[in-house]
C-alpha cells in the first residue's frame, strides 16, 4: 500500500495504537454504512451520488485481510539492502517507459514544469512508480474498500474520512466504475487518496476537470501540484552521488534528531551540512552543487558502497511515500529518464 502524505502521517500515529475491536462485534456493516452516508450527506454530498455509490454495498473480507496483514511498528535493527531494490525498480523497462512517456507528453510536461516549478522527469518517475505509467491502477471498488475499512475499525477515523471524501469526488460527476483503485483507497494514475484529490488534483489539459483516472496530463499536473504544495524548491536537485573516502565513519555524523513521523527513514541520514563543509571532510559530490547547499549524507548499504548527498527536495519525495527505498528509486529513475 502506498500512502500519500495525509495517509502516511495518520497511519504512523495510528499503527502505534492497539487495534480497535472488530466492528462486526458492535455494529453490523449495514448499520455502520448508514452512519457513513449520514456523515457524507451532512457534508453536502447529493442523494443521487450517495445512492449510486452505495447501492448493494457489502463488506469485502479480502480488504480486511490485507489491512490486518500490514506490518506493525518495526524494530530498529537491520535494513534490507538498497541496491537490489534499485535494480528491480529502476530497470530498463521502467526507464524506457519513462523516456517514452516523457517524449509523448513533452509539450505538456514543459508547461507543467514552468507552472509548478517541479522537474518533468520527477513527475514522470512518480507516475512510473505508482502505476507503471497508468497500466496498473488497481481494481478494487473504492466505495466498498473504504466503507469496509472504516467499519472494520482498526483505522476508523482515517478511512471514514476518506469514504466521505470519495463521495465528494463522485459528486463531481465520476461514475462508480471509474472510481476503482487500491484496496486501501488510493486511485488514478498518481494513486491519490480521495482527500488528497480534493485538495491537490489539478486540471492539466484545461477541460475544466481534474481527471486523474483517465487523463495523463491531469495526473502529471496533479503530481506537480502535490510536490509544489509539499515545498519543492525550484532549481535544486533531489540529490547527487558522492565519493566517500576509505575509513570515513559515516556513523559519527548520524543525525540525533528523532523525526515525529517516518523515524526509521530519517534515522539513517546524517546531520545536515553545507556542501563546502562536507568537502572539507573529504566527501565529494560527483555532480556540482552550490557550496552553500545544505545536504545530508546517506550511504545505505554501508562502507564502500554507493553514497549520496541529499537535499531538502529529497524530503519532498518522502512526503509522497515515506520510504528511503521509494524516494531513492524515484530520484534515480528521474535521472535516467532525463539522460
Amino acid at each position: 500500500m502506498k500512502f500519500t502524505r495525509i495517509a502516511a502521517t495518520a497511519a504512523a500515529l495510528l499503527m502505534a495504537m492497539p487495534a480497535a475491536p472488530a466492528a462486526a462485534q458492535d455494529m453490523s456493516f449495514d448499520a455502520y454504512l448508514q452512519l457513513l452516508i449520514a456523515r457524507a450527506r451532512a457534508e453536502g454530498v447529493s442523494e443521487a451520488t450517495l445512492q449510486r455509490m452505495t447501492a448493494d454495498l457489502s463488506p469485502n473480507m479480502r480488504v480486511i485481510e490485507l489491512d490486518r496483514d500490514q506490518p506493525g511498528t518495526p524494530t530498529t535493527s537491520g535494513y534490507p539492502p538498497l541496491a537490489p531494490y534499485i535494480a528491480r525498480h529502476v530497470d530498463r523497462a521502467r526507464i524506457s517507459g519513462g523516456q517514452r512517456e516523457f517524449a509523448n507528453y513533452r509539450s505538456a510536461l514543459a508547461r507543467i514544469e514552468r507552472e509548478y516549478g517541479v522537474p518533468a522527469e520527477i513527475v514522470v518517475a512518480i507516475w512510473g512508480h505508482e502505476t507503471a505509467y497508468g497500466r496498473v491502477k488497481g481494481g478494487f471498488d473504492l466505495s466498498q474498500s473504504l466503507a469496509t475499512l472504516a467499519w472494520e475499525g482498526r483505522r476508523r477515523e482515517l478511512f471514514s474520512s476518506e469514504f466521505v471524501a470519495l463521495m465528494q469526488v463522485a459528486d463531481k460527476g465520476y461514475s462508480r466504475s471509474e472510481l476503482k483503485g487500491s484496496w486501501a483507497g488510493a486511485f488514478g494514475n498518481p494513486q491519490f487518496l480521495p482527500s488528497v484529490y480534493l485538495r491537490l488534483a489539478a486540471d492539466g489539459n484545461g477541460d475544466g476537470r481534474a481527471d486523474i483516472m483517465n487523463s495523463p496530463v491531469d495526473a502529471l499536473a496533479s503530481i506537480a501540484n502535490y510536490f509544489r504544495d509539499a515545498g519543492w524548491r525550484e532549481g535544486l536537485s533531489w540529490g547527487v552521488r558522492a565519493y566517500v573516502p576509505g575509513g570515513f565513519d559515516v556513523d559519527e555524523y548520524r543525525t540525533k534528531i528523532v523525526a515525529p513521523t517516518c523515524s526509521r527513514v530519517h534515522e539513517r541520514h546524517s546531520v545536515y551540512k553545507t556542501v563546502a563543509e562536507w568537502r572539507a571532510l573529504g566527501i565529494q559530490p560527483q555532480i556540482p552543487l552550490a557550496q552553500d547547499t545544505l545536504v545530508t549524507l546517506f550511504q545505505p548499504d554501508g562502507p564502500g558502497t554507493s553514497a549520496y548527498l541529499l537535499t531538502s527536495n529529497y524530503r519532498v519525495i518522502l512526503e509522497y511515500n515515506c520510504s528511503n527505498y521509494y524516494a531513492m528509486s524515484v530520484g534515480l529513475l528521474a535521472d535516467e529518464i532525463a539522460r
